[in-house]
Order: C-alpha cells, then structure tokens, then sequence
C-alpha cells in the first residue's frame, strides 16, 4: 500500500524535472540539519511539491520527513533522463 501511495506522490507532486533540479539526498535538502525535511525545505529542493503530496509521504503525521520517509519517496521517483 505505501508504495502505492508514494507512486501516486510522485505522479501528482513531483514531477522528473523537478527532481532534476538541485541535490535530491537527505543531507542537502536538511539545511537546519535536524535529521528530518520539512515542507518548507522539501518545496525548495522540489518546487511542485504539493502539501497534500509532502502530507502522505509523512506516514507519521508529524510534520516533517524522516529519513525512511525520505528515502522511500526520493526511490520512489523517476530517476532523471541521462544527458
């Protein structure tokens, strides 16, 4: 079921160019390095991240990514078309 979901993430909040753009692991996207991602960090890594798109990758409900949820929506994208 969750990767049901997370696909659906992908397809509706993301889309492959806009992973494209910018570094995508969980170390770059943390800027206040607090071990989690939030909305406002994940929106500037992903622009077309919607917050109900951010909300169902957050399985626990608080707030912020861990990073399980990280890793299972960043696997879950399409990887970038190679130049």
């Amino acid at each position: 079921m969750k990767k049901i979901i997370l696909s659906t993430l992908v397809v509706l909040g993301m889309s492959g160019a806009a992973f494209a753009q910018g570094a995508t692991d969980l170390v770059s996207v943390d800027t206040d390095v607090n071990g989690s991602v939030s909305f406002e960090e994940a929106v500037v890594a992903w622009p077309d991240l919607t917050a109900e798109a951010f909300a169902a990758a957050d399985t626990d409900a608080n707030g912020e990514l861990s990073a399980e949820e990280y890793a299972l929506l960043t696997s879950a994208a399409p990887a970038p078309a190679a130049m």
